[in-house]
């Protein structure tokens, strides 16, 4: 797990300081090593987590003389020895014993198709050193992130937003568009746009080719099929929960290739839990176990410890209980939004970072239980959509509309300023053209489908990737594994949302752990602080939507935001998100990576906010 940075320039040679800049402001990604390569119009800049293959020999970027091929890469592929072990079949000669220079290999074998071969998560840039052309390739689900911008000539990518930034040059005015996702679908903003009018994100499961004059093309090279399966179609429930539980327990034991010792997030819930207890299976004994907890607020509890002690004393693990008192809340909130690519409004984002501080001092790789919701169907919003009439587009998108979304249209129009409205509703528009997609046999498989493909992707996955990174942690996804991932879309929809939700994995986990971890109301990483706003908080979040730079930018009528900060708590959304907390921590997010974009990274523990 790496951060990787590039140029292209079309008529000019490439601009190396660029890269360099760019490059160093990925340091937190790759703390083990970096490197920066250059040719003519191309240049790579890479920071290097040492996971697989910890001798020099995988340092990158990674040059092949002999094919003309170079590369920057960041992810893991877990079947690489495998691939390895084919390509020196096929001739192929290798210098080190890295995934990296599996893929390049790859790439001289089967060219782009090499992504098929690949069960992993990835994003990496593939240089020819004779046509000039390069290609950007992220993997099936985004699990690892790409961006991307045009500037001077030329296209310029990175792992983060910010590290774009760091180049120059970027159009970095807010994208009204992504403004109005921003605030009423849930802060997810879909790919390819990003907050950012100049920046791009590249969409899971894509290959970008890029030609030394400009062209691009892009090509999406998988996704899964949400209709039912014929070969499946006289499967009994006890089929797909076995297919289900054997389909996790190989994602779960890919997931532990490293030459360095794999921990695992334990939040207490089902979904880790069962991680635990697979993990177990497979013979990690004395496996490093990790769980957070808060100080209560505004009545709400702040830790969900009985349950993972639960799982810790079930199978004897290694646990670590990480207490975080509310002095250490607010600093650490500084850290997280310096290490956001895009703001990230989802509450468990500063759990995740303290979270990630303290298993960063234990392990290098951690696996986590990320993604089950939207897989199998946990969250509130999809049973209801069995009740859509069959076909209804619009009834369908009510349904989800209601339970997802922050604002309506005219909850919208009463917040944004004139100058930044667009006459549209973006984020309905956008539900209704995916629900209306071929592929997805109820009302319930497209919500499946769309949560899969974008809230997915643009909201617990990035936090995930964000957070880890931001301390030198590798985290992986085994729920993400795409032939799972395959499986389950064909699963039919009632036996995932039986049993209250996941009804399929919660069968098919009993023969594994504590049913006491099963049949337990859902939880979430709780950080009732920035639910329940009031003190420092609350004054972070006035002093950012007060600032010179805010009332410049005028996002915001300035009546709506008193009467928020008039009543800072009188109403949740639907997701239970604080309205006041998402505006401020967009300004907050956009003061301190745009506003003082090309200071440099911050002081990563965030202290003297």
């Amino acid at each position: 797990m790496c951060g990787l940075a590039g140029e292209i320039a079309f008529h000019r040679a490439a601009d190396v300081s660029a890269v360099a800049a760019m490059t160093r402001r990925l340091a937190p990604r790759g703390p083990d090593g970096q490197g920066v390569w250059s040719q003519n119009q191309v240049a790579l800049g890479h920071r290097r987590l040492s996971i697989i293959d910890l001798s020099p020999s995988g340092t990158q970027p990674i040059h092949d003389a002999e094919l003309g091929l170079t590369i920057a890469f960041n992810g893991c592929i877990y079947n690489y020895r495998e691939l390895r072990a084919d390509l020196a079949g096929r001739g192929h000669r290798f210098a080190s014993h890295s995934d990296t220079e599996v893929v390049l290999k790859g790439y001289a074998e089967w060219g782009p198709a090499v992504v098929d071969r690949l069960q992993g998560m990835f994003a990496f840039a593939i240089a020819e050193r004779d046509s000039g052309r390069v290609l950007l390739v992220r993997d099936r689900l985004g699990i690892k992130p790409l961006y991307w911008a045009e500037v001077d000539g030329a296209i310029r990518f990175a792992s983060t937003l910010p590290a774009l930034l760091e180049g120059g040059g970027i159009d970095d005015t807010v994208d009204p568009v992504a403004l109005q996702h921003y605030l009423s679908f849930h802060s997810v903003v879909p790919s390819p746009r990003t907050i950012l009018a100049g920046v791009h994100r590249l969409p899971p499961a894509t290959i970008m080719t890029i030609e030394p004059d400009g062209r691009r093309q892009e090509q999406t090279y998988w996704e899964a099929d949400f209709s039912r399966d014929d070969a499946r179609s006289d499967w009994s429930e006890r089929d797909w929960e076995d297919a289900v539980l054997a389909s996790l327990r190989t994602a779960v034991e890919r997931r532990l290739v490293a030459d360095v010792p794999v921990g695992c997030l334990l939040s207490g819930g089902l979904d880790s839990s069962l991680i635990v207890g697979l993990l177990a299976e497979a013979g990690q004994h004395g496996l490093k176990t990790f769980s957070i907890g808060f100080e209560s607020a505004g009545g709400q509890e702040g830790d969900e410890f009985r349950y993972s002690d639960i799982i810790a004393r079930e199978y004897d693990t290694d646990h670590h209980q990480i207490r975080i008192s509310a002095d250490r809340m607010l600093p650490a909130l500084d850290g997280a939004i310096e290490s956001m690519s895009e703001p990230m409004v989802s509450h468990d984002v500063v759990a995740f970072y303290l979270l990630s501080q303290e298993v960063s001092k234990h392990v290098k790789v951690v696996q986590s239980g990320q993604g089950a919701d939207e897989i199998f169907a946990g969250y509130h919003w999809y049973p209801p959509m069995a009740a859509a009439a069959d076909g209804d587009v619009d009834d369908a998108l009510r349904r989800y509309q209601k339970a997802f979304f922050d604002r309506d249209r005219a909850g919208l129009d009463a917040l944004i300023a004139p100058d930044w409205q667009i006459g549209a509703y973006a984020a309905e528009d956008f539900v209704r053209d995916h629900f209306a997609a071929p592929g997805a046999a109820t009302a319930t498989d497209r919500a499946l489908r769309l949560d899969t493909r974008v809230m997915l992707v643009d909201d617990p996955v990035k936090r995930v990737d964000n957070m880890t990174m931001a301390w030198g942690l590798e985290g992986r996804v085994p729920f993400l594994d795409h032939e799972l991932v395959e499986l389950a879309a064909t699963c039919p929809p009632e036996l995932k949302t039986a049993h209250d939700g996941k009804g399929v994995l919660k069968q098919a986990a009993r023969r594994v752990i504590p049913a006491g971890v099963i049949d337990r109301p859902k939880g979430y990483f709780p950080v009732p602080a920035l639910t329940h706003l009031s003190g420092r908080p609350l004054e972070l979040v006035r002093d950012a939507l007060h600032a010179p730079a805010a009332k410049e930018r005028g996002l915001f009528r300035p009546e709506a935001i008193d009467a928020l900060l008039a009543a800072p708590n009188e109403r949740l959304t639907p997701l239970r998100g604080n309205p006041l907390w998402q505006i401020g921590l967009l300004e907050l997010w956009l003061q301190r990576h745009v506003d003082r974009a090309g200071e440099g990274a911050a002081n990563p523990d965030g202290i003297g906010a």
